[in-house]
């Protein structure tokens, strides 16, 4: 049975880049995964100024910006579909229309009814961000982050960001499809960031790895004072990985929770593909 990912298309402000197109393309051609492009169409709320509406046509503004959002949004799409080309993946479409403050939570909850969940993040894009945000901690699902702006290098060398925690756990669990296809796996601890279990977890983890057939060392870094998302992805490019694999983490239950410094990090500073669980 093949693989389900769905795709979140931003149409507003600024709206998924259709270059973007060429890495979703790329990651379901290497899981030989189906995609579900969710177009989010934007829509806008009516001005209840009277008066404004006398001076200014506010009707006819927002049909003309919810024609933009709707054409961008299709042209998107479009540029997904020759992107798959001739691959035996399937795409499928599904345009949504409401206010932009929504799409978190509808992405959430289509999240639910498939396996992977790929957001394109650009730089300083809170839109992205705050999709994903939802996503990672709503959905239930993994979420695979990738830079928008930079095409996707290959998956062969992966990187485990491990701490022995739960969401870590979890992580590894989700991303065995990325683990038995690469090449490469490097078990990576920050030995100076926080206290870790004392029981030695990355020879552990690379012990049970290796009965389920994947091979991987160990290696432990220094933050230094770094943030952990810089030090993370500073080691994933100097050993040359090509995806990241960590737990998401939140301090807090409630739904306005205060995210964890790597997880946080990673949204606000990303610089190469992340696999997020929680």
């Amino acid at each position: 049975m093949k693989l389900d990912i769905l795709v979140p298309i931003h149409t507003h402000p600024t709206g998924t880049p259709v270059e973007f197109t060429g890495q979703v393309a790329a990651v379901a051609r290497y899981l030989d995964a189906d995609v579900h492009a969710l177009v989010l169409d934007a829509d806008f709320p009516q001005a209840a100024s009277v008066l404004g509406n006398m001076l200014i046509d506010v009707p006819a503004l927002i049909a003309g910006a919810k024609a933009k959002c709707r054409e961008h949004g299709v042209a998107v799409a479009q540029a997904l579909e020759v992107e798959m080309g001739t691959a035996s993946s399937r795409l499928r479409t599904t345009h949504v229309e409401g206010f932009t403050g929504t799409f978190s939570g509808v992405v959430s909850t289509f999240g639910h009814y498939h396996d992977l969940v790929l957001i394109g993040i650009g730089a300083d894009d809170l839109t992205s961000q705050g999709t994903a945000e939802a996503v990672i901690f709503g959905s239930g699902k993994p979420t695979l982050l990738v830079p928008q702006a930079d095409p996707i290098a290959a998956f062969e060398h992966v990187m485990i960001a491990w701490d022995g925690s739960r969401f870590a756990a979890r992580a590894v669990s989700d991303a065995r499809v990325f683990l038995e296809r690469a090449q490469t796996v490097t078990i990576v601890l920050v030995i100076d960031e926080k206290a870790l279990p004392d029981d030695n977890p990355g020879k552990r983890l690379a012990e049970c790895l290796a009965r389920r057939g994947i091979a991987a060392t160990v290696s432990q870094v220094q933050g230094r004072g770094r943030p952990v998302a810089e030090t993370l992805q500073a080691h994933a490019s100097e050993i040359g990985a090509g995806l990241i694999i960590m737990g998401g983490f939140a301090h807090s239950r409630m739904r306005d929770f205060v995210l964890g410094g790597a997880t946080a990090g990673i949204l606000k500073d990303l610089r190469l593909p992340v696999l997020l669980s929680h």
